[in-house]
């Protein structure tokens, strides 16, 4: 099992930016494929973006592709999400998660299998 621990959230007014952290121990970082999702009150848990074992495949969702960019560094065991140009609609709890049972990265939150507790991004108007 993989503990995972965000951290970065937090209020900023809309156009600003935020860099959000994924802290895992457990298991092997380098051998599987981590991603991002958020979930705002109400509705849905979704995709933000996923990147592979090795950090060279990466998926977007439409929603914030161009303005955020996710990345991994083996060497510290860390995913990171920097999120640019936010929006009031980005305000969700950010979560990071890992799917263990595959190198390349995949997009629905069941096929992943560890999660952390959330950091909350509040876009203000």
């Amino acid at each position: 099992q993989v503990q995972l621990v965000e951290s970065g959230g937090g209020l900023v007014q809309a156009g600003g930016s935020l860099r959000l952290s994924c802290a895992a121990s457990g298991g092997t970082f380098s051998t599987y494929a981590l991603g991002w999702f958020r979930q705002a009150p109400g509705k849905e848990r979704e995709f933000v973006a996923s990147v592979s074992a090795s950090g060279g495949v990466i998926y977007y969702a439409d929603s914030v592709k161009g303005r955020f960019t996710i990345s991994r560094s083996n060497a510290k065991n860390t995913v990171y999400l920097q999120m640019n140009s936010l929006k009031p609609e980005d305000t969700a709890l950010y979560y990071c998660a890992a799917d263990r049972d595959r190198k390349i990265p995949r997009r629905e939150p069941y096929e992943f299998d560890d999660w952390g507790q959330g950091t909350q991004v509040t876009v203000s108007s």
